[in-house]
């Protein structure tokens, strides 16, 4: 969760920072080059402060004389010009690549954290304030760390090294120009404040608006069911609104700072003009022509700079609101860990025991209470009851996609929290109702990108679940691309993909949904049961059950009610009780029938 005090700008520069130090050697050679660049390029207008003093407005010195000091003055003013752009060329080219490297690593880490939240953090989190931060917030920073922070130190550099020139030309009229600057600094720091109070608005309205954006998207077909256009669109359009105005905000004050720059160069201007024309006229040795000139030449590129730190200013605040979301988002507690020492046995024996297992989603509000069973290994075991009766909760548990709050989850003799989340996972196998089928091939699909199995190993295990049929029938077979949610495959067709998925993973333990063949077809539905026969052959298999052929086909049935189990056994052993399985299993056949 997110600290309800917001970290402050020098916190978040100081953690974007850090990025930096795997590449702290590029990083001085590019403040070295910025340096070299600085230094050159202002010295120019001691140059032609040169020149205007020692060539053209010098009478002691013969004209010929004059003329060869212009050329030799003219050539090095050429020489450090190419020299300071090449200097700058080179620093812009190691800037990009070190800025694509650090946001690369930010990406990486940020998806890394995302891979592995707890299951609640998704369940309480919309996927449209995860997408914005993922991608709009990234690309900010990829704005900010390719042109804003190197970009920023150059400019900084190019400003203390005006500043310093000045002070050696002339050191009257760079404090009388000094003077005015606090002023002008004064005026845009405030201006900053309000910026980063508006960027950090417009963050939060933009994440709300995706939200709402990719919920709308996602349940266009509900929304167009059920005439509910009208009313997504008024939504949508106060979202807009509010975005308008946060952005309306942030232009409100942006808009200040080419004014207040604009008003600074003017007001210096005519402070150089006032000050060095007075000790001009005054006395000629105080301040000779070429000094007022390069003064003023060193005042243009003074506010190029500044003009240059406002847009970045902006960029800056920007940058800080997204770094505040993703290191919000990296800094997330990982409620489901690891344990420091974890059991990494080569195979999951099946046996399953779950002890005195209480569990809540939230706080007290218990969805599993008091509750114990065990399963054999090989054994296949219904679960039935009401919806919100706790059974496809059952499953999540023993994957710890969620951790209980008391009691204990065995399998094979060892508490699941002993083993390491993603070896006890590679052992678990799923079918659902509605699987996911990923933007990729058909092999990539069945494989889940796992190197070692074989091209083999995937038409064997497409085979044996009656998948291969179909997939032949495919333009590239195997290699056929498919898009995104598997568009154009049948609900069937997705169901064998995910069976022989689920076999090529080869998982010790089996959890079956067994509503995945309950909108498919007869045809279909005969090769989906043939299929998850096989699959559950010598496998531990829990089937949350719906379906008669699967209460009656189970080796045991546990009836779960309001979370507690209410009763265990055969699905002969249940009916003679004449209990609460009994009136489950008489609705079940008059529902089917």
């Amino acid at each position: 969760m997110q600290n309800s005090k917001s970290p402050s700008k020098s916190g978040l520069s100081l953690r974007l920072l850090s990025y930096t130090l795997p590449y702290w050697r590029w990083m001085l050679l590019s403040l070295v080059l910025i340096l070299i660049f600085s230094v050159t390029v202002n010295y120019l207008p001691v140059l032609i402060k040169m020149v205007t003093d020692s060539c053209l407005l010098n009478n002691e010195i013969s004209s010929g004389n004059r003329l060869k000091m212009l050329r030799q003055l003219s050539l090095i003013y050429l020489i450090l010009t190419i020299t300071g752009h090449a200097i700058r060329y080179i620093q812009g080219i190691i800037t990009a690549w070190l800025g694509e490297r650090i946001v690369y690593d930010i990406r990486v880490d940020l998806f890394k954290k995302v891979t592995g939240l707890h299951q609640a953090y998704f369940d309480k989190t919309a996927v449209g304030a995860l997408l914005t931060r993922v991608t709009t917030d990234i690309d900010r920073l990829v704005m900010f760390v390719t042109e804003g922070v190197v970009g920023s130190i150059a400019d900084l550099f190019m400003l203390i090294s005006i500043m310093v020139f000045m002070l050696v030309i002339n050191i009257r009229i760079a404090l009388a120009l000094f003077t005015a600057l606090p002023f002008l600094f004064g005026a845009l720091f405030f201006i900053n404040s309000k910026l980063r109070n508006a960027n950090r608005m417009i963050r939060k309205r933009q994440s709300v608006l995706n939200a709402l954006l990719q919920e709308d998207i996602v349940g266009m077909t509900t929304i167009q069911l059920f005439n509910r256009e009208k009313l997504a669109k008024e939504e949508f359009r106060e979202c807009n609104s509010n975005m308008r105005e946060a952005y309306f905000e942030e232009v409100r004050w942006f808009s200040l700072y080419f004014p207040v720059i604009e008003a600074g160069q003017a007001a210096t201007f005519l402070l150089i003009i006032g000050t060095g024309g007075y000790l001009f006229l005054k006395d000629s040795n105080l301040v000779s022509l070429g000094v007022l000139i390069a003064f003023l030449t060193y005042i243009r590129n003074f506010f190029r700079p500044l003009g240059s730190l406002s847009d970045k200013a902006g960029m800056f605040q920007t940058a800080m609101a997204a770094a505040e979301r993703i290191f919000a988002l990296i800094d997330t507690p990982e409620e489901i860990v690891d344990p420091a020492e974890p059991i990494s046995p080569e195979k999951i024996n099946g046996n399953i025991e779950f002890n005195n297992v209480w569990f809540a989603y939230n706080g007290e509000d218990w969805v599993i209470k008091e509750l114990s069973f065990n399963i054999k290994p090989g054994e296949i075991v219904a679960v039935v009851g009401a919806t919100g009766a706790g059974k496809s909760t059952i499953i999540n548990l023993i994957g710890r996609f969620y951790d209980i709050q008391k009691g204990s989850i065995m399998i094979g003799g060892q508490d699941i929290r002993n083993f390491q989340k993603s070896d006890l996972r590679r052992c678990l196998g799923y079918v659902f109702q509605d699987p996911f089928i990923f933007a990729g091939t058909v092999a990539d699909n069945i494989s889940l990108q796992n190197k070692e199995l074989s091209r083999d190993d995937l038409i064997n295990a497409a085979k044996t679940v009656n998948a291969h049929s179909f997939i032949s029938q495919m333009p590239q077979s195997y290699d056929t691309i498919l898009n995104e949610r598997g568009e154009g495959l049948s609900l069937g067709q997705k169901q064998l993909l995910s069976l022989a998925r689920t076999l090529a993973q080869n998982p010790e333990l089996l959890f079956v949904m067994d509503e995945a063949t309950a909108s498919v077809d007869s045809a279909t539905e005969m090769l989906i049961q043939d299929a998850l026969s096989k699959l559950m052959h010598n496998r531990t298999s829990i089937v949350i059950a719906h379906r008669l052929s699967t209460i009656k086909h189970a080796n045991r049935i546990i009836v779960m009610r309001h979370g507690e189990l209410v009763d265990i056994g055969t699905h002969e052993e249940l009916m003679k009780r004449k209990g609460y399985y009994r009136q489950l299993y008489e609705f079940f056949r008059h529902s089917s029938g």
